[in-house]
């Protein structure tokens, strides 16, 4: 009965492991693991043992770890480099909702017209002395 739970393999990739990796060596990894399922794609295609079989969903896996990592590296990289700037690219932006989004901002809510400032002006909060 092959071990499932808690058994670890030298093709299990762990994400935290491929985060202190270069871009160039995850790439080269990348390539490494598609040529890797190729070959065992083709050997269930001619009739490979179960062994081989399920280390396919090891391997897809570990793609897919790899590209996680690679897009959330340049996705930081983007984040930084529009850091503090104007204009911020839609993906990059907060998500919230359409109706914050859509939101005056604090500034253009506190924003006043002439009228109301005019008024203000004449019609001042009266102020009282209390005696204490």
């Amino acid at each position: 009965m092959p071990l499932r739970e808690g058994a670890k393999n030298k093709t299990d990739i762990k994400a935290y492991e491929l985060r202190n990796k270069t871009k160039a060596e995850l790439v080269s990894k990348l390539a490494e693991l598609k040529a890797e399922l190729a070959s065992l794609r083709v050997q269930k295609v001619n009739g490979g043992n179960n062994t081989k079989l399920s280390k396919i969903q090891e391997v897809r896996k570990g793609i897919a770890r790899i590209n996680t990592v690679i897009s959330q590296a340049q996705r930081e990289q983007q984040r930084t480099l529009f850091k503090g700037k104007k204009y911020i690219p839609l993906d990059l932006r907060a998500k919230k909702t359409r109706a914050i989004r859509r939101r005056l901002t604090p500034f253009e809510a506190s924003q006043k017209t002439v009228r109301q400032q005019k008024h203000d002006t004449h019609f001042a909060q009266r102020k009282y002395a209390v005696k204490a």
